[in-house]
Protein backbone atom coordinates (compact mmCIF):
# COMPACT_ATOMS: atom_id res chain seq x y z
CA UNK A 1 0.00 0.00 0.00
CA UNK A 2 1.09 3.58 -0.67
CA UNK A 3 0.55 6.55 1.66
CA UNK A 4 -1.16 9.52 0.06
CA UNK A 5 -2.20 12.95 1.32
CA UNK A 6 -4.10 13.10 4.61
CA UNK A 7 -7.76 12.16 4.32
CA UNK A 8 -10.81 13.75 6.00
CA UNK A 9 -9.80 12.34 9.40
CA UNK A 10 -6.33 13.84 9.22
CA UNK A 11 -4.63 10.48 8.70
CA UNK A 12 -2.83 9.50 5.48
CA UNK A 13 -5.07 7.46 3.22
CA UNK A 14 -3.83 4.19 1.78
CA UNK A 15 -3.81 3.70 -1.94
CA UNK A 16 -3.37 0.32 -3.59
CA UNK A 17 -0.15 0.01 -5.60
CA UNK A 18 -0.52 0.17 -9.39
CA UNK A 19 -1.38 -3.12 -11.08
CA UNK A 20 0.13 -4.45 -14.25
CA UNK A 21 -1.35 -2.57 -17.18
CA UNK A 22 -3.71 -4.40 -19.54
CA UNK A 23 -5.41 -2.77 -22.51
CA UNK A 24 -8.07 -4.38 -24.67
CA UNK A 25 -6.71 -4.98 -28.20
CA UNK A 26 -8.52 -3.12 -30.97
CA UNK A 27 -9.46 -6.34 -32.78
CA UNK A 28 -11.36 -7.57 -29.72
CA UNK A 29 -13.36 -4.33 -29.68
CA UNK A 30 -14.83 -5.29 -33.06
CA UNK A 31 -16.01 -8.58 -31.56
CA UNK A 32 -17.60 -6.68 -28.69
CA UNK A 33 -19.89 -4.92 -31.18
CA UNK A 34 -21.52 -8.24 -32.08
CA UNK A 35 -25.33 -8.21 -31.79
CA UNK A 36 -25.00 -11.51 -29.89
CA UNK A 37 -23.59 -9.55 -26.96
CA UNK A 38 -27.06 -8.13 -26.38
CA UNK A 39 -28.19 -11.54 -25.18
CA UNK A 40 -26.20 -11.00 -21.99
CA UNK A 41 -25.75 -7.22 -21.90
CA UNK A 42 -28.61 -5.43 -23.63
CA UNK A 43 -27.76 -1.70 -23.42
CA UNK A 44 -31.30 -0.35 -23.26
CA UNK A 45 -32.53 -2.93 -20.74
CA UNK A 46 -29.50 -2.45 -18.49
CA UNK A 47 -29.26 1.32 -18.60
CA UNK A 48 -32.82 2.60 -19.08
CA UNK A 49 -33.59 2.64 -15.32
CA UNK A 50 -30.66 5.01 -14.71
CA UNK A 51 -30.84 7.35 -17.71
CA UNK A 52 -33.22 10.17 -18.48
CA UNK A 53 -33.46 12.64 -21.39
CA UNK A 54 -31.13 15.61 -21.06
CA UNK A 55 -28.71 13.83 -18.75
CA UNK A 56 -24.92 14.06 -18.91
CA UNK A 57 -23.44 10.56 -18.97
CA UNK A 58 -19.81 9.43 -19.00
CA UNK A 59 -19.01 6.18 -20.83
CA UNK A 60 -15.66 5.19 -19.37
CA UNK A 61 -13.62 2.83 -21.53
CA UNK A 62 -16.18 3.28 -24.27
CA UNK A 63 -14.20 1.39 -26.96
CA UNK A 64 -16.18 1.57 -30.23
CA UNK A 65 -19.48 2.50 -28.64
CA UNK A 66 -21.48 -0.63 -27.87
CA UNK A 67 -23.09 1.30 -25.00
CA UNK A 68 -22.32 4.84 -26.19
CA UNK A 69 -24.71 4.94 -29.13
CA UNK A 70 -27.72 3.59 -27.20
CA UNK A 71 -26.89 6.04 -24.41
CA UNK A 72 -26.91 8.90 -26.91
CA UNK A 73 -30.37 7.90 -28.09
CA UNK A 74 -31.60 7.68 -24.50
CA UNK A 75 -30.36 11.11 -23.40
CA UNK A 76 -31.52 12.72 -26.64
CA UNK A 77 -30.37 15.94 -28.25
CA UNK A 78 -30.62 17.82 -24.96
CA UNK A 79 -28.21 15.39 -23.32
CA UNK A 80 -24.53 14.63 -23.54
CA UNK A 81 -22.53 11.39 -23.63
CA UNK A 82 -18.84 11.91 -22.91
CA UNK A 83 -16.98 8.87 -24.23
CA UNK A 84 -13.54 8.25 -22.74
CA UNK A 85 -10.94 5.76 -23.87
CA UNK A 86 -7.21 5.25 -23.70
CA UNK A 87 -6.91 4.33 -27.40
CA UNK A 88 -7.38 6.87 -30.16
CA UNK A 89 -8.33 4.22 -32.72
CA UNK A 90 -11.31 3.23 -30.58
CA UNK A 91 -12.50 6.83 -30.43
CA UNK A 92 -12.04 7.35 -34.17
CA UNK A 93 -14.21 4.34 -34.96
CA UNK A 94 -16.82 5.48 -32.44
CA UNK A 95 -16.91 8.93 -34.04
CA UNK A 96 -17.54 7.42 -37.48
CA UNK A 97 -20.30 5.19 -36.12
CA UNK A 98 -21.95 8.11 -34.32
CA UNK A 99 -21.81 10.29 -37.41
CA UNK A 100 -23.48 7.63 -39.56
CA UNK A 101 -26.32 7.46 -37.04
CA UNK A 102 -26.55 11.25 -36.68
CA UNK A 103 -25.62 11.04 -33.01
CA UNK A 104 -22.37 12.97 -33.25
CA UNK A 105 -23.93 16.12 -31.76
CA UNK A 106 -24.71 14.21 -28.58
CA UNK A 107 -21.48 12.21 -28.33
CA UNK A 108 -18.19 13.79 -27.31
CA UNK A 109 -14.98 11.74 -27.34
CA UNK A 110 -11.98 12.25 -25.08
CA UNK A 111 -8.62 10.50 -25.04
CA UNK A 112 -7.46 9.68 -21.51
CA UNK A 113 -4.40 8.12 -19.90
CA UNK A 114 -3.91 5.56 -17.13
CA UNK A 115 -3.02 8.48 -14.86
CA UNK A 116 -5.88 10.87 -15.61
CA UNK A 117 -9.34 10.75 -17.15
CA UNK A 118 -9.28 14.40 -18.19
CA UNK A 119 -12.75 15.08 -16.81
CA UNK A 120 -11.96 17.83 -14.34
CA UNK A 121 -14.37 20.21 -16.08
CA UNK A 122 -17.25 17.78 -15.44
CA UNK A 123 -16.90 17.68 -11.66
CA UNK A 124 -20.34 17.20 -10.11
CA UNK A 125 -22.16 17.21 -13.46
CA UNK A 126 -22.71 13.60 -14.52
CA UNK A 127 -25.92 11.81 -13.66
CA UNK A 128 -24.27 8.49 -14.46
CA UNK A 129 -20.84 7.06 -15.13
CA UNK A 130 -20.71 3.71 -16.91
CA UNK A 131 -17.58 1.62 -16.36
CA UNK A 132 -18.19 -1.47 -18.49
CA UNK A 133 -15.40 -4.03 -18.60
CA UNK A 134 -12.83 -1.42 -17.69
CA UNK A 135 -11.95 -1.41 -13.99
CA UNK A 136 -10.08 -4.71 -14.25
CA UNK A 137 -7.88 -3.07 -16.92
CA UNK A 138 -6.96 -0.09 -14.74
CA UNK A 139 -3.49 0.22 -13.24
CA UNK A 140 -4.98 1.91 -10.18
CA UNK A 141 -8.68 1.10 -9.61
CA UNK A 142 -8.85 3.26 -6.49
CA UNK A 143 -7.76 6.37 -8.35
CA UNK A 144 -10.15 5.55 -11.20
CA UNK A 145 -13.17 5.08 -8.94
CA UNK A 146 -12.33 8.19 -6.93
CA UNK A 147 -12.26 10.18 -10.18
CA UNK A 148 -15.66 8.77 -11.12
CA UNK A 149 -17.06 9.88 -7.78
CA UNK A 150 -15.79 13.41 -8.41
CA UNK A 151 -17.53 13.54 -11.79
CA UNK A 152 -20.88 12.39 -10.40
CA UNK A 153 -23.47 14.87 -9.21
CA UNK A 154 -25.00 14.17 -5.79
CA UNK A 155 -27.29 11.19 -6.23
CA UNK A 156 -25.57 10.22 -9.49
CA UNK A 157 -24.67 6.60 -10.09
CA UNK A 158 -21.61 4.63 -11.10
CA UNK A 159 -22.50 1.41 -12.93
CA UNK A 160 -19.78 -1.22 -12.93
CA UNK A 161 -19.91 -4.16 -15.32
CA UNK A 162 -17.21 -6.81 -15.35
CA UNK A 163 -16.99 -10.04 -17.39
CA UNK A 164 -17.17 -13.31 -15.48
CA UNK A 165 -14.40 -14.78 -17.59
CA UNK A 166 -11.85 -12.13 -16.61
CA UNK A 167 -12.92 -11.06 -13.14
CA UNK A 168 -13.26 -13.51 -10.28
CA UNK A 169 -15.75 -13.07 -7.42
CA UNK A 170 -12.83 -12.14 -5.17
CA UNK A 171 -11.63 -9.45 -7.58
CA UNK A 172 -15.14 -8.08 -7.93
CA UNK A 173 -15.48 -7.96 -4.16
CA UNK A 174 -12.19 -6.04 -3.99
CA UNK A 175 -13.65 -3.48 -6.40
CA UNK A 176 -16.70 -3.17 -4.14
CA UNK A 177 -14.50 -2.46 -1.11
CA UNK A 178 -12.58 0.18 -3.03
CA UNK A 179 -15.79 1.87 -4.19
CA UNK A 180 -17.26 1.95 -0.69
CA UNK A 181 -13.96 3.29 0.60
CA UNK A 182 -14.25 6.14 -1.91
CA UNK A 183 -17.52 7.23 -0.31
CA UNK A 184 -19.97 5.60 -2.71
CA UNK A 185 -23.06 3.75 -1.50
CA UNK A 186 -24.10 0.48 -3.06
CA UNK A 187 -27.60 0.00 -4.44
CA UNK A 188 -29.38 -3.14 -5.55
CA UNK A 189 -28.28 -4.41 -8.96
CA UNK A 190 -29.80 -6.97 -11.28
CA UNK A 191 -28.15 -10.33 -11.81
CA UNK A 192 -26.65 -11.00 -15.23
CA UNK A 193 -25.85 -14.34 -16.81
CA UNK A 194 -22.31 -13.68 -18.03
CA UNK A 195 -21.29 -10.46 -16.30
CA UNK A 196 -21.12 -9.03 -12.81
CA UNK A 197 -22.93 -5.75 -12.17
CA UNK A 198 -22.64 -3.24 -9.37
CA UNK A 199 -24.59 0.01 -8.89
CA UNK A 200 -23.04 2.67 -6.66
CA UNK A 201 -24.36 6.12 -5.87
CA UNK A 202 -22.75 9.34 -4.71
CA UNK A 203 -24.68 10.31 -1.57
CA UNK A 204 -26.73 13.54 -1.75
CA UNK A 205 -25.36 16.61 -0.03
Amino acid sequence: MIETEPGPGGQPELEAPPRRRHVCPVWIAYLLLSPLRKLGEHPEKLLRPFVRPGMTVVDLGCAMGFFSLPLARMVGEGGRVVCVDIQQRMLQTLTRRARRRRLDRVIETRLCTQEALGLEDLAGQAGMVLAAHVIHEAENPQRLIASCRTVLQPGGRLLVLEPDGHVSPEEFEATRRVALGCGLVEEQARQLSKSRMMVLARPPG
